[in-house]
């Protein structure tokens, strides 16, 4: 398959089916046994054999690999396999990887996938007898030993220069919360949050408190992707993967930045310039967004660098209702890693294409286009999905 000079990834493939497990603070199957769940709900989705998949993208942080995914779910001959780096920023990656192996005759069916027991394993930063890597070396013997407390220096550096308040996270935590609310999948379904339960909750890393903070999740999630035109001929609607892009800013240095000039010029502003550029839309356009969200102060810097506000406004965008449905920018409709589950980000994407499908359960009426977005603060990715 020849691919032509400035030839882009534009609409050339789909998403076509999604899946996942049940998601807790303790399931009883392993990793392996959760992944293998998920992709085969994805497959079933899309109405494809699990012999048809011929490529894989994960994260570098999946403990599971394709080898012995690839032997479990009945998978044929694979020719393309991809895993990527840092954590929450490699979600959208996974995708547009496996994007490109399609529309360039690398192979034919992707499967991209995340299995995590991170709400009844160990948590990643308690292994000391790993040796450190460089970031952290400027951090950890520090005190800085967690990702809250890394991102609660970049908020209070946010709080200071833009004057964002509490209230303003708390708006996110709520609009997330709320969906939630309507999601029977969700961690949080039928548990409400209010202002003075996040006012009087213990700090996390101030000025984070316990509802700034991500779930902890056991569970998984895949999707399948495919051409555009053999997405037509699916079980679901296709969703078309509209634009896609990675982002590692010069000089960047882990979630506290400390190198760049502007600390709080993110990798989302340097994946946003490369998302747009091939994009038939823009960030106006718009018509929900999945936005991701370990973190509540990610949310505004998040909005900043994708272009819907401009710089130092993304915490008063949040008000009025901004991120509600109905409001200016409706955002992570099934709960997000706040209220639904954080499995790294990858139920963000499936959730994006449920908008686009017209499934959600807090379904934004006529959604065509869709933002999702991979973690802000580490190098980072972020897709554009279109009905």
């Amino acid at each position: 398959m020849e691919v032509a000079m400035g030839a882009t990834l534009k609409d050339a493939t789909a998403i076509a089916g999604i899946g996942q497990t049940p998601f807790a603070k303790r399931l009883p199957e392993s990793e392996k046994a959760l992944a293998c769940r998920a992709i085969l709900a994805a497959l079933d989705d899309a109405g494809i054999a699990p012999s048809e998949v011929d490529a894989f993208a994960s994260y570098t942080m999946e403990e599971t690999d394709e080898v012995e995914v690839a032997k479990a779910i009945g998978a044929g001959d694979v020719t393309f396999f991809s895993k990527v780096g840092y954590g929450g920023g490699g979600s959208c990656a996974t995708v547009a990887h496996l994007a490109a192996a399609i529309a360039t005759g690398q192979a034919s069916v992707g499967v991209a996938w995340r299995s995590r027991k991170r709400g009844s394993g160990p948590r990643p930063w308690t292994n000391t007898r790993a040796q450190l890597p460089t970031p952290a070396q400027w951090t950890r013997p520090y005190g800085l030993l967690r990702p809250a407390d890394e991102i609660g220096l970049l908020a209070r550096r946010y709080m200071h220069e833009y004057g964002a308040t509490r209230d303003h996270f708390f708006n996110v935590a709520l609009a997330c919360r709320n969906r939630a609310n309507q999601n029977p999948a969700a961690m949080m379904y039928e548990r409400p949050l209010t202002r003075e339960m996040y006012m009087t909750a213990r700090w996390i890393s101030e000025p984070l408190c316990l509802f700034d903070n991500c779930l902890e999740t056991d569970g998984a999630l895949a999707c399948v992707i495919v051409s555009a035109e053999r997405a037509r001929d699916c079980r679901r609607p296709p969703v078309y993967i509209h634009s896609v892009a990675q982002g590692l800013p010069a000089q960047h240095h882990g979630m506290v930045n400390y190198w760049n000039d502007d600390p709080l010029t993110g990798p989302a502003w340097t994946a946003a310039r490369q998302l747009w550029k091939t994009a038939d839309f823009g960030a106006q356009d718009v018509d929900v967004a999945q936005i991701y969200d370990a973190f509540t102060p990610l949310i505004p810097l998040s909005l900043e660098g994708y272009g819907f506000c401009t710089r130092g406004e993304g915490a008063a965008f949040t008000e009025g209702g901004a991120l509600e449905i109905g409001g200016r920018l409706p955002l992570n409709t099934g709960g997000g890693g706040l209220s639904e589950a954080y499995v790294h980000g990858f139920n963000l994407i499936t959730e994006g294409v449920r908008q686009l499908r017209g499934t959600s359960t807090a379904q934004v009426p006529d959604a065509a286009t869709c933002l999702v977005t991979a973690g802000e603060g580490v190098p980072t990715s972020a897709l554009l999905l279109r009905s």
